[in-house]
């Protein structure tokens, strides 16, 4: 291994997400909902997590990433409750020391757009490609999406979703049907938008970063123990009826009905949980109402990004308002929403 990283460091790149629909991807919700065929809908942003592997000290994982403070520990000793924790279970599960992992991403650090999960599945596909070289099968981007989810549930303290690994490994605009049958496939795929309608598609959505970090398990962890204790049940039906709404607007390129899909999840999400949007993401969400779009928050909200869906008029009108709600709060500002059709990529 350490002559393979000293001849080429290994690389692997994977995108981050916008969603609608999300929890939903969560055995918790998708089981016992089942029956009303739940579905969480994903956009990849080309707003990508870069892993490269370098040769380092032997019997040590050192991990350097940025917004988070660089880590290096024995392999034995690394611990998995740390920020980079999910970077030192996955590196224990393939036996991996004597490495250092340097960690890139063009997305903030915490901005609910799925980074950690993408990290997670460019860092597999780098250990995959590692083990190639070294005689190894390759794995395909679905077992890499479904160990990196696996590990990162085995470690978060929370149930996990799916869909973050999904978008990062496949890429493109996709629902996910979750069929919650024990026996048979966990996921369906349909792809909503057609690669080469991707860039008209991107004109129709803008993606901001409100200026302060979430933490997902926060807001996760409180849907769960609702949805455990009986409460919210019906809340929980109507997301999966306007997420499906959603999906099926996408793909008869109805960008109204899509953004009063949105709208109208939003509001019930705000019931159960109006810490999803704060000061910032409130005026977000009125202004793009105001200007006939539709907005939601990134993954579980809490802080992080929110992104609008409109006819391409009205998201340029949008533009505006937003940059000066943004402009109030210091590291807020717009991002470009280009939507990655790729997925997964090794350099």
């Amino acid at each position: 291994m350490k002559d393979i990283l000293e001849s080429h460091p290994i690389c692997a790149s994977a995108p981050c997400r916008i969603d609608m629909g999300g929890t939903l991807d969560i055995s918790t919700f998708y089981y016992p909902l089942r029956h009303l065929s739940p579905l969480t809908v994903n956009i990849a942003v080309n707003l990508r997590t870069v892993v490269k592997l370098f040769p380092y000290d032997r019997g040590i994982i050192k991990i350097s990433s940025k917004g988070f403070d660089g880590a290096e520990y024995p392999l034995e000793k690394a611990p998995f409750n740390h920020p980079l924790g999910l970077m030192f279970a996955i590196s224990a599960y393939y036996g991996v020391e004597g490495v250092h992992i340097d960690i890139t991403s063009s997305s903030p650090p915490r901005s609910a757009l799925g980074g950690s999960s993408a990290a997670a599945v460019a860092l597999i596909a780098a250990f995959s490609r590692m083990l190639e070289k070294m005689g190894h099968s390759a794995m395909s981007k679905r077992q890499i999406a479904l160990i990196g989810h696996r590990l990162e549930a085995s470690v978060a303290g929370v149930p996990c979703g799916l869909q973050d690994q999904l978008a990062a490994a496949f890429g493109g605009v996709n629902a996910w049907y979750w069929s919650g049958d024990c026996l048979g496939p966990m996921f369906r795929k349909k792809s909503l938008i057609k690669k080469n309608e991707l860039n008209r598609f991107e004109r129709h959505l803008l993606l901001a970063y409100c200026g302060v970090p979430h933490e997902s398990k926060n807001v996760n962890g409180k849907w769960v123990k609702q949805f455990l204790s009986g409460k919210y049940h019906g809340h929980w039906a109507e997301i999966v009826v306007y997420t499906q709404k959603f999906a099926a607007a996408l793909i008869k390129g109805n960008i109204e009905d899509a953004c009063l899909a949105m709208n109208e999840e939003v509001a019930v999400r705000m019931e159960m949980t109006p810490e999803v949007l704060d000061d910032i993401g409130k005026a977000l969400v009125a202004s793009a109402v105001e200007n006939h779009c539709g907005a939601r928050f990134a993954g579980a909200g809490g802080g992080g990004c929110i992104w609008a869906l409109g006819a391409v008029e009205d998201i340029d009108r949008l533009k505006g308002p937003w940059e000066s709600i943004l402009s109030k709060r210091k590291d807020a500002g717009l991002l470009d929403p280009e939507i990655d059709s790729k997925g997964l990529l090794y350099e």
